[in-house]
């Protein structure tokens, strides 16, 4: 982030602001995370806020403070674009195009609201007026804590609820600290969230102990029925049907971290999760080593993300796109 624009956002934020912090779709930890802490930080200052998230998020996310405030566009769309309309900042957070945000797409485009990025994702597009694009760090959150701490506010405390939503976002993102926290930085800034007295073994439970029975026979059923390992080219996949949603009573966030199991495997190195939506199939990958699963998902899928972390759709069937994701197994190298 360029001096001048912390300059310029420290001397507009002088004045009380009309705030909105926009959200992707299917919002995560570190999205939920991300923009509570940053709402807090800005509501203590005396702004307006208000969060708005194209359509609602996890279960196991809705306990942490705020939560119950963020505004559902697919709830209340006329709020929801109210709120982005009206605002004279918009903080766009954990992505990077209008395309991540669904319904809210036209609505952020056409807002003449300053537009500031925070986000770790690479090819920001060209939509927004100051950008924090930073894709070597955990997480959008870890940027949160740079940004309000080290760029807008020197002097800010860290408050113990700040650090809880940071916290969230760090460790969701990251699997538990294991993926993308090879850095120094990003333990340095979890030794000061835990420092406030955060109850970091109550946050993991809370995250990762409060699913339903439901899921956890999903999650059976995935590992059982819908698994398949190609070692040939150190992949392996999963899928789910509508049909398997329907049967396991899905609610969002149930197939959270679903993706990962396929790379707990000796000799796996890229796994996909292919889940069966109304008009799509949503599709998501993982891998480990050297294999770029952001330049696989861009060049064959239209998606992208990280180097370990993607993510696309696909507007086939789950047959054609699981025979078209087979087919292009041939022509990478996976293991190199």
């Amino acid at each position: 982030m360029k001096k001048k624009d912390i300059l310029f956002l420290k001397e507009t934020l002088k004045e009380r602001k009309q705030i909105a912090i926009l959200i992707h779709y299917n919002p995560d930890g570190d999205a939920i995370g991300a923009a509570l802490a940053l709402s807090e930080y800005f509501t203590s200052k005396k702004h307006k806020v208000a969060i708005v998230s194209p359509n609602s998020f996890p279960d196991f996310l809705q306990w942490m403070k705020g939560a119950d405030k963020i505004i559902i566009a697919t709830e209340d769309s006329d709020s929801a674009t109210k709120k982005i309309k009206t605002a004279d900042l918009i903080f766009c957070v954990d992505f990077n195009a209008a395309n991540r945000i669904g319904l809210l797409e036209n609505a952020l485009i056409d807002a003449s609201g300053i537009k500031i990025l925070i986000d770790h994702h690479v090819a920001p597009a060209n939509i927004f007026d100051i950008y924090y694009s930073v894709t070597a760090v955990s997480s959008t959150s870890e940027l949160i804590y740079n940004f309000l701490f080290k760029k807008l506010d020197t002097t800010a405390c860290l408050t113990k609820t700040i650090a809880e939503h940071l916290y969230v976002g760090i460790i969701t993102d990251t699997n538990s600290l294991r993926n993308s926290c090879n850095n120094y930085s990003t333990y340095t800034i979890i030794g000061k969230l835990v420092k406030t007295g955060i109850n970091a073994e109550q946050i993991q439970q809370k995250i990762y102990n409060n699913y339903s029975e439901s899921r956890m026979r999903l999650l059976g059923h995935c590992l059982l029925n819908r698994f398949h390992v190609l070692y040939d080219y150190a992949t392996s996949y999963i899928y789910l049907t509508q049909e398997d949603l329907m049967r396991f009573s899905y609610k969002q966030g149930d197939t959270e971290g679903f993706v990962n199991f396929g790379l707990t495997i000796k000799n796996i190195d890229f796994t996909a999760f292919f889940v069966e939506r109304k008009d799509r199939i949503r599709v998501s990958f993982r891998s480990k080593n050297n294999f770029d699963v952001n330049e696989y998902a861009r060049k064959y899928f239209n998606g992208g993300g990280h180097k370990n972390a993607a993510g696309a759709d696909s507007f086939m069937s789950m047959d054609e796109t699981l025979e078209y994701f087979i087919s292009t197994l041939k022509e990478c190298k996976i293991r190199k």
